[in-house]
């Protein structure tokens, strides 16, 4: 389902100089025996950003996932970017979230880097869900013009892949724009970003699925050292 996500994912990166960096040792990919489904990640050293990550988890018809965050350098207070894309074929049921997740709620903040995407949100109203994201607080690291849906075959194939590219043409249009125009201190920007790992993998619901795909040793490795590595313990 998200293949073609996943290959214009990567050439974006790659058309912005893009480098594959290494992922930690035994968390490039794993294959469940339970299941027969197969995880496989991505790290890139990207100018401009200190990390982006990019995990495709494929397990036939019971569930496609793409997910993706995007760190930018400490200089920059640029939002993060980040994609997840899950798709339940067995049910038809896709969720999808796209958002330029803010380092702060401040006004001016807001008004400085999400003209973009509040352009797109009101592009794409089918893409509108005001449903709680159960396990995260709205108002922490999410914006008020996220993309979020809870749909179908109508919205996978119809309005996600025109949503999806100009998702992505948007953030790397607010990326260029913003260069040089940081308000925060680098100092700051990574107590946020490290702040934002930590709060994350204390409330990412994916954890539970890697674990009953993965076990819970190989699942917490990943939680920890890739997806969100400044949550790792002292």
């Amino acid at each position: 389902m998200f293949d073609s996500f996943l290959k214009q994912l990567h050439q974006g990166i790659q058309e912005r100089g893009g480098q594959p960096a290494a992922v930690p040792e035994g968390l490039q990919h794993c294959q469940s025996s339970k299941s027969g489904g197969k995880i496989e990640s991505w790290l890139w050293s990207v100018p401009g950003f200190r990390r982006w990550r990019v995990t495709r988890l494929d397990a036939g018809d019971s569930l496609q996932v793409l997910n993706s965050v995007a760190y930018p350098e400490h200089g920059l207070d640029h939002p993060l970017m980040g994609v997840d894309l899950l798709w339940f074929g067995a049910r038809q049921k896709l969720v999808a979230v796209l958002d330029f997740q803010p380092l702060i709620q401040d006004k001016e903040y807001l008004e400085r880097h999400f003209t973009g995407l509040r352009a797109l949100h009101e592009q794409y109203p089918e893409l509108n869900g005001e449903e709680t994201m159960r396990s995260f607080d709205p108002n922490q690291y999410f914006s008020p013009w996220l993309l979020f849906c809870r749909g179908g075959a109508e919205e996978a194939e119809g309005s996600l892949p025109q949503a999806f590219d100009a998702f992505l043409s948007a953030y790397w249009s607010m990326h260029d724009q913003a260069k040089g125009q940081s308000a925060l201190a680098a100092s700051e920007v990574e107590r946020l970003q490290n702040a934002y790992d930590v709060y994350s993998a204390e409330r990412d619901p994916a954890h539970g699925l890697f674990t009953s795909h993965f076990g819970k040793d190989w699942s917490d490795r990943f939680l920890h050292e890739f997806l969100f590595p400044a949550s790792q313990p002292a």
